[in-house]
């Protein structure tokens, strides 16, 4: 994914109000960008610091909020992305450039595919009848300031009761003879491993490893965070 101009290098002073925050330009001035993400950012927005962030410019001057949070330095000096608006286009770019071979795009990638009364973000093969189903999970919650730098990244960063429902969506989909997956798309420069948050979301963990177990996939992927470009850079072990 090319950014075109590049992210904007700025200062976090504050995120609020859930999808805003105000960040400080290279020349002094403060705006508000707006900050698409629903989780609660935990360990990515850390309390009483300005942080540096990059931001992207829509081009778009009527927008209300022409700006948008992307990147942010967290602790031990690593960045993380938080825009989850970019995980999924990551991904499909991802496997339709045959990235990533336990995903091969030639039988057609398809996006916001329906199974049940749940909606998966990426499909493989006909629209209409896929034969893998696949859910992808933006996982940026990393150590804190005060924790050792471990490089396991974890998901979860709050309680997901969408996110357990997905688990055992795919868990009916194995049952039914087709593929499901779980994709963590780790925004982390500092990953070197990723995890379900079991102090965050007991049973979303719980509900993993019951997955796993009844034949879900799970995969994990670190992404490369540059002011120009992010792309999945390298694939993770999980940790279960």
């Amino acid at each position: 994914m090319q950014f075109d101009p590049p992210l904007e290098a700025v200062t976090l002073l504050r995120r609020y109000k859930r999808f805003l925050a105000d960040v400080r330009c290279a020349d002094g001035s403060e705006i508000t960008v707006h900050c698409p993400n629903t989780g609660s950012m935990r360990n990515c927005v850390l309390p009483e610091v300005e942080q540096a962030a990059l931001i992207s410019d829509s081009g778009n001057p009527k927008r209300k909020y022409r700006y948008t949070l992307e990147v942010l330095q967290v602790a031990h000096g690593h960045w993380t992305g938080v825009n989850t608006g970019r995980t999924n286009a990551l991904v499909e770019e991802a496997v339709r450039a045959g990235h990533i071979v336990e995903l091969a795009p030639d039988t057609g990638v398809e996006r916001e595919v329906t199974y049940g009364d749940s909606r998966f973000d990426l499909a493989l093969g006909e629209r209409s009848n896929p034969h893998t189903y696949i859910e992808v999970k933006n996982v940026t919650l990393g150590p804190g300031p005060e924790d050792a730098d471990d490089g396991v990244i974890a998901f979860p960063d709050s309680v997901t009761e969408r996110g357990q429902k997905h688990l055992q969506t795919l868990m009916q989909v194995v049952a039914s003879g087709k593929r499901a997956v779980l994709f963590f798309c780790v925004q982390h420069t500092g990953a070197i491993a990723a995890r379900p948050a079991d102090e965050v979301d007991g049973r979303y963990g719980w509900l993993l490893r019951e997955a796993v177990a009844a034949g879900v996939e799970v995969m994990a992927w670190r992404v490369r965070l540059q002011a120009d470009e992010c792309v999945l850079e390298r694939p993770l072990p999980v940790r279960l």
